[in-house]
Formats: structure tokens, C-alpha cells, sequence
């Protein structure tokens, strides 16, 4: 047997040409297109467009290898703001799409923009796929509870009582925590931001374009016309403070100044008063690169639907072989066994091969 060194590459933007010293410098303005943004005003989409068209000419990347690809909803509109290659695709199936284009064009980096109601409903199965085979895409999730585009209707991320067109007595569905989702998918790369921390923003998405893999970002995004302040108590000043929980990779995990996440007997982790802690061991220390999920999992569940706590930064970042590289890897082998390419001949043979019927 032909033994092939795959060479697997570990950054996520391996293979994808970069600007040339002779290449002009870029902006904003280069990733801007020349479309009418076409939001509701107070809209959290907007600000993290303009954060992805800031931060893109940081890649280094030529513009032409840069796709795009979106579902239905709000934020599916992403595509048309940019000035790069793109698609809005069908209800759901954008991580589908997307792997079949990173799987053919290793030249590529492809993102993914959704929303809760795209990604999690109708495209449960190809998001879950998709960080489970561990396609290198960066899958931006825009996280607002609730149906925008179609006017209001209740999401999988909705809170149970939520009251919507869709449920006027109040919904009775128990709600989705899309990183929780990820972690049971193991994906490979797990975090969560928020629209208006453009400075956290920021560096979430560039760790997420460097890893090589399914990077998976929760977007807490508002929207004003039909769920208005869902995160609003994240973003006042006072009460961020004493409900924000940062992760640190390495670093013990505060919920406030005064308070620590501290793992109980049963194994469950707990918000406790630095104080009362009387054995400094059960202090929960952040290690993001873990290869076990199951830490980042329980932080994941410290979230709640009243934000007591809400963990906020990288949750994981491990490193597996990635889909697409192994599918062009098997692919190399095959060709590399048989001598070369397929000829005619080799293709005739394997269409009348012995799993063949004869009709009538």
C-alpha cells in the first residue's frame, strides 16, 4: 500500500494565497460593496458588518479567495455588504454548501454567516455535521431569539413563555444553547461574543479565522423591532460586571471581582464568593485546548435564560484533522496507487463493475 504524507496544515488559512509585495495595502473599503444595506435601523447586523469589513483586510488575503455563504434570515444578507465572493443559499444549508466548496477549493476561506432560527431549526443536521466532520470554515451564528426576517415569530433559542406571533399563550419549547450544541458536536473551535464589544468581537474572529477546522462563533446580536434588549442586561455597564463571566485561557474563571467558578462535589460548577472558598484546588482554571469537552461543556451550561452568569470568550480550540484535508488526501493516495489519473478505461470498468443488472 502507497503510504501519502498528507502534510496536514494547522492554521486555517493555509493554501490560501496572499497578497504579493508588489499587491496595494487594503481597507475597509476594499471588502465594502457598493450595495445599500438594507437593515432595520438599531439592527445588531450592523455592527458586526462593519467589524468583519475592518478586520478582513487583516487576513492579508486577495479578495477573490474569500467566500461568503449564507442561509436564509436577517443576517443572510451578509454576502451582498461584502466585496468578495459569496452566496445566499437556501434555508439551512449553507454548511452544507460551504463544505462542498472547501472540500474542492482547499484556495478558499470560507465563512458561514446564520442566524439561531436558520441554523438551528431547518439546518440543525448540517450544522451539526459539519463540526462533527470538522470542515475548515468559520461559522458565524448571529444569536438574536428570534425570527426577524419572517416577522417575529418564536426560535429555537427563544425562551420558554416567550410570547410572539407564533405563540401567543407563550412558547412551551424548551430552548437550544447553540455552544452547548457545538461542545456535544465537539467541534473544534467554540466561542461566544456579543454585537456591540467590538474590541472582544474583533479578537474572537481573528482567532477564529487562524484555527484550521470548524471555528464555531455564538454572536449575541439584538434586534430592535421584534425582540428588543433580549441581552440588555449584558450590556449595561453595572450589571455586565456581575454577570459577565470572561474566559481566560489558563486563567482561574471569575464571574465578577469578588466572585469564582468552582467545581462542587458533584462535579457541577458553581458561582461562589472568592471568600468562602476554603480549598484553592476546586477553583475552575479556563484550559481551552483541553481535548476533553466536558469543561467547557458544564462552563457552556453556567449560561441561563435569566444571565445571571454568561460565559463569554473561547470555550475551545483543539486541533484534528480537518474533513476536507482528508478527503483530498485519500483522493492523492488513490490517484498515486493507481499510477496516475483515471483514464477511460478506468472509469468504463468501474461503471460496468460486478454490482451491475440486467433489465427486461
Amino acid at each position: 500500500m502507497t503510504t501519502i504524507d498528507l502534510g496536514m496544515p494547522t492554521h486555517g488559512l493555509s493554501g490560501v494565497p496572499r497578497l504579493g509585495e508588489g499587491d496595494a495595502q487594503q481597507s475597509k473599503k476594499d471588502f465594502t460593496s457598493d450595495q445599500e444595506v438594507r437593515w432595520c435601523p438599531g439592527c445588531g447586523d450592523y455592527a458586526v458588518l462593519a467589524a468583519v469589513q475592518s478586520f478582513l483586510p487583516e487576513l492579508g488575503l486577495r479578495r477573490e479567495n474569500i467566500s461568503f455563504i449564507s442561509g436564509i434570515g436577517c443576517s443572510s444578507r451578509f454576502p451582498y455588504y461584502l466585496d468578495t465572493y459569496g452566496m445566499h443559499s437556501i434555508h439551512g444549508r449553507a454548511p452544507a454548501i460551504a463544505t462542498g466548496l472547501v472540500t474542492a477549493r482547499p484556495d478558499l476561506s470560507v465563512w458561514v454567516v446564520t442566524g439561531d432560527g436558520d441554523a438551528l431549526s431547518i439546518g440543525g443536521n448540517h450544522l451539526i455535521h459539519a463540526m462533527r466532520r470538522n470542515v475548515n470554515m468559520t461559522i458565524l451564528l448571529f444569536n438574536n431569539q428570534i425570527y426577524g426576517l419572517t416577522k417575529g415569530q418564536y426560535s429555537p433559542t427563544s425562551e420558554v413563555g416567550k410570547v410572539t406571533k407564533s405563540t401567543p399563550a407563550g412558547s412551551v419549547d424548551h430552548p437550544f444553547n447553540p455552544l452547548s450544541l457545538a461542545l456535544g458536536a465537539e467541534a473544534t473551535f467554540v466561542a461566544r461574543t456579543m454585537d456591540s464589544n467590538r474590541k472582544h468581537l474583533l479578537e474572537v474572529l481573528r482567532a477564529a479565522a487562524e484555527h484550521r477546522g470548524t471555528s464555531f462563533v455564538e454572536i449575541y446580536q439584538n434586534c430592535p423591532i421584534f425582540n428588543d434588549g433580549a441581552f440588555q442586561l449584558l450590556k449595561d455597564r453595572g450589571e455586565a460586571a456581575a454577570r459577565l463571566v470572561h474566559l481566560e485561557d489558563g486563567q482561574p474563571v471569575r464571574a465578577s471581582a469578588d466572585h469564582v467558578v468552582v467545581r462542587s462535589d458533584s462535579g457541577s460548577l458553581d458561582v461562589v464568593h472568592e471568600g468562602s472558598v476554603t480549598d484553592p484546588s476546586r477553583i475552575v482554571v479556563h484550559d481551552a485546548g483541553a481535548d476533553d469537552p466536558a469543561q467547557a461543556f458544564a462552563l457552556s451550561r453556567l449560561d441561563s435564560g435569566d444571565h445571571l452568569h454568561v460565559p463569554m470568550g473561547i470555550f475551545r480550540s483543539v486541533s484534528r484533522p480537518t474533513y476536507d484535508d482528508l478527503v483530498r488526501g485519500q483522493i492523492a493516495g488513490a490517484v498515486t496507487s493507481a499510477g496516475g489519473p483515471a483514464s477511460d478505461d478506468d472509469l468504463d470498468a468501474l461503471l460496468r463493475g460486478k454490482d451491475t443488472w440486467t433489465i427486461g
